[in-house]
């Protein structure tokens, strides 16, 4: 495949390894300094995009792709929530193809199911209250991460006591924690904290009078990330329209 990088930071020159290795083409890379480059030929000949940009970038961006008619899979999180009937309009009836998650990794998407199907379980036992959290390196700018906001719409769709999430409180790379723990009974909430180069762990706890349940997703780097984000740009090959994780697993 002939793939165009939208990006090229720690995240793209990951993806950038995998996809060579896996036999692809790196035909153009776009970052902050040549976005002129989106009007390039060698853009244009790509046969998809991998967006992992920020999330004040990302919707211009897959706007973008779509103009010059090339495929893409974006990984930003923190703009999908405004956009996504948006952009599953302009993907109807293959018009344009975006393969969009808040996490590209296999384990977290493997990690998903067994939480919505914990979440099935708790449904019939409310003396457990559930919460969640998530950390991530510094840079990261959007607090819940989306990885974490999916997770809280798993929870959602299983726990009958459950309709809603609330952004907590965010412990920041300073020390200082601004937000609140205030959160209705009916939400699930979901703190964050921003530490290090720590490429993503995501928490989540059933607790009860007697005892805690917990289940823990924990990146070691960002491999796995860039290697489902790959994926995903090869599954988009003979696919068009609105994609995500799950077209992915059920063809694995």
């Amino acid at each position: 495949m002939k793939i165009a990088l939208i990006g090229y930071g720690k995240m793209g020159h990951e993806i950038e390894k995998i996809a060579l290795s896996r036999g692809h083409e790196v035909v153009c890379k776009i970052d902050i300094d040549n976005p002129q480059d989106f009007d390039s030929p060698q853009f244009r000949n790509a046969d998809v995009a991998i967006e992992f940009t920020a999330p004040t970038q990302a919707y211009d961006n897959v706007l973008k792709c779509f103009k010059a008619g090339v495929k893409v899979v974006s990984g930003s999180t923190g703009w999908m929530e405004q956009h996504r009937d948006e952009m599953k309009d302009l993907c109807k009836d293959g018009s344009n193809t975006l393969f969009w998650s808040s996490n590209f990794s296999i384990g977290v998407a493997l990690f998903s199911k067994v939480n919505t199907y914990l979440a099935k379980l708790m449904n019939g036992y409310p003396m457990y209250e559930v919460r969640m959290s998530e950390t991530h390196h510094i840079h990261k700018l959007d607090a819940p991460s989306g990885t974490a906001i999916t997770l809280a719409e798993g929870i959602i769709s299983q726990l009958d006591r459950k309709t809603g999430w609330t952004k907590g409180t965010v412990l920041n790379a300073d020390g200082t924690v601004t937000g609140s723990t205030e959160c209705a009974a009916s939400d699930v909430r979901i703190d964050s904290i921003r530490e290090g180069e720590i490429a993503g762990i995501h928490e989540i706890t059933y607790d009860s009078n007697a005892d805690f349940i917990k289940i823990i997703h924990f990146a070691k780097d960002r491999s796995g990330l860039a290697l489902g984000a790959v994926l995903a740009a090869e599954y988009t090959t003979d696919k068009k329209g609105f994609l995500c994780m799950d077209d992915l697993m059920n063809s694995l």
